[in-house]
Parts: structure tokens; sequence; C-alpha cells
């Protein structure tokens, strides 16, 4: 599948590509002793990140227009997200990166499909948190699962519905651009090659049609399901683009219609922060997003389980074993609820019903 954790598989593989001149930045090392984080290549910033951001190894914008409780608590009071009377369970699934088969074999686990893949879970509500393409074998084959699902899904009274994540940003932002040159505040840089080092499989590319690229385009940013706040990243960025979910949306699907290099870009490179709400200061972090957009809990993706907690290699560079991830993340104060299992790096891709147990 893919090779095992800390050994920036991504960064490796890079040396290899003939057309573009891998930056210095790629090969700066994070604070566990491993390439930073396997997903994301961004070219370093003027601004000051604050206290915990790790600058990440991979991603980029896109392009088109178009469309702990127990005992007697009284859940209500206590703040805890309920399901509202006549719909289905909900349902979160984290990155998927192509990983097609994974993700069908989490999809029956859950008894959201049938052995043939088609939905069988009646009013069931699914959420996939974004990034579907780039690392793994087959990007558009989990599109167009995801597409069908939708329809499928609506049809029998549920629904399942999509996010945008970076690498949707990424995979839109080649296509679209291709080796128009941006600015990337560190020098000259292109989304195809942006897309190359992070990933980018060619199989996709040739595979992407007019639909795909509609469809992605029009994918909401933030969603607020049940008391639960929807994002991709693990970051404040969204802030930047407005005071409401419906702002926010409106403001990234804006950005990507006007078709222009270096905007897009710069909606990248804040899609791709990560880590605002780790370590000291990440439950306020939080708290900003809940208090602006409304929920309780944030739930999020693009961040792997294994480097939030700093279970990959170590800061002398000794290596750990692989990391065992069962399940979400939660922390922050219990504000956050991670949802990236590390598929590309040998974890687990997760699915799950929300609330959680715990």
């Amino acid at each position: 599948m893919t090779q095992g954790a800390g050994q920036g598989p991504e960064v490796e593989r890079t040396a290899t590509l003939r057309d573009f001149r891998v930056p210095a930045y790629v090969h700066e090392t994070g604070p566990y002793g491993h390439s930073t984080h396997p997903g994301d290549v961004v070219p370093p910033e003027e601004e000051t990140y604050p206290d915990g951001y790790t600058p990440t190894e991979r991603d980029l914008p896109v392009v088109h227009p178009g469309d702990p409780l127990g005992g007697n608590v009284d859940p209500v009071s206590a703040g805890i997200p309920q399901q509202a009377e006549g719909v289905g369970p909900l349902y979160v699934v984290g990155d998927v990166h192509g990983y097609l088969e994974e993700l069908l074999a989490a999809l029956r686990e859950q008894g959201l499909i049938d052995v043939a893949g088609n939905w069988c879970a009646g009013t069931a509500r699914l959420w996939f948190l974004g990034d579907f393409t780039d690392r793994g074998p087959d990007g558009i084959g989990v599109i167009e699962l995801v597409m069908r699902l939708s329809a499928e899904a609506a049809a029998a009274g549920g629904y399942c519905k999509a996010l945008m994540g970076n690498h949707e940003l990424l995979l839109l932002g080649a296509k679209r651009f291709g080796d128009t040159p941006v600015n990337s505040g560190a020098g000259t840089a292109t989304f195809q090659a942006a897309w190359l080092l992070n990933g980018g499989q060619k199989t996709d590319m040739d595979r992407l049609q007019d639909h795909h690229l509609q469809w992605m385009a029009r994918l909401d940013a933030v969603e607020e399901v049940d008391g639960y706040l929807l994002v991709h990243s693990d970051t404040t960025a969204y802030l930047d683009y407005g005071d409401s979910i419906e702002a926010v949306n409106d403001t990234v699907r804006e950005t990507l219609t006007r078709n222009d290099a270096d905007e897009c870009w710069d909606l990248f490179r804040k899609f791709t922060k990560r880590f605002s709400f780790r370590d000291e200061g990440g439950a306020d972090a939080v708290r900003s997003l809940l208090d602006t957009y409304g929920g309780t809990r944030i739930v999020h993706g693009h961040s792997p389980i294994p480097y939030l907690l700093g279970e990959v290699g170590s800061e002398d560079g000794e290596e750990r074993p692989e990391p065992l991830v069962e399940g979400p993340h939660v922390y922050a104060d219990g504000l956050a609820i991670a949802m990236d299992g590390g598929v590309t790096m040998a974890g687990k891709l997760l699915v799950q019903q929300l609330p959680l147990d715990n």
C-alpha cells in the first residue's frame, strides 16, 4: 500500500520527477524528526505562525466556476449535540486519498452500503470531510462513488454530502492553471508542480472530466450538523473568509469562479494550515470557530491522528512502531474530533457514527 510512517514516502518519490525543481523547504523536518506532514507542501510565508503550528508538506487551491460525560446529566443543558426527530443517524468520513477499496470496506462495516457497493442505510446521513484524491490509487473512483451514493441516499430519504478539502483545491488548480506561475511568497511555484509533489496521480488526471470538476468546485467548505461544526482543516483560517457559514462557502466559491491563479493559491495555502487546535491555546482556537459559526464541537480531517499525537518518529529521529489508530481522536478539552486515521501511512480509513460513545 504505502510505505511506513515517518519515512516521508512522498518526499522520496518526488526525487524522480523531471519537470520541476524540488524546493528546499520540502526537506525541512517537523517537531518529531520526520519531514513535517506527509501531505501538503506549501512554500514558507513571511507571516508569523502561532505556537504549535507546523508548516505542512503538501497541497493546493482550485478553480472552476459553478456552480466526558456520565451520570445523570441532562444532555441539552450539557451541550451534547442532539439528533433531530425524523432523521437518520449521522456519520462522518475522514480523508480517503484515493483508497477506494479501503473506503468500500469501511462503509460496509458501518452498514452504509451493501456488498455490491450500493446505499443500504435508508435515512442515514453521511458527510465526507474532503481529500478524495492524490497519493492513493483511485481518486476518481472515490469521487464517482461519493457522487453515486449522494443520489442513492437522497432517493432513500437520507443523504451523502461532502466538504472541500485542500486536495480538491490542488487537483482543480492543477487542471485549471497547470504550469502557470504563481507567487508563493517564497519565489515562483506552479499548481502542476505542487500537485505532483503532493502525490498527484497521472491516472486521476487522465480520467478527470468536467462533471468531476464541477462537482468539486461546488463543495461547501464549512457546515454545521446536529451541533457539530464540520470542516476539513484544523485551522482558524476559515475566519478569513466570512463571519457565517454561508459567507465562508460563498466566498470560497466566488474565489474559484474568478479564476485568478494567485488568489486561488492563497486559498490553498490557508486551507493547508494545520495543528491550530493542538497544544496550548488549541481549545481557544476551536472556541473561536464555534463562537463564530455555531456548534458545540468541531469535527475535522486533514491532520493524521498519529501526527496530532506525536507518534511518528521522535525529535532525535528515532523510529517508532507504525501508529495504531482505532478511532477518532478527541482533544482540545474535548471540543475537537480528528477523523484522519492516516490511511496514506498504513493507518485506518475512519467512518464514524456521531455522537461518540465517550
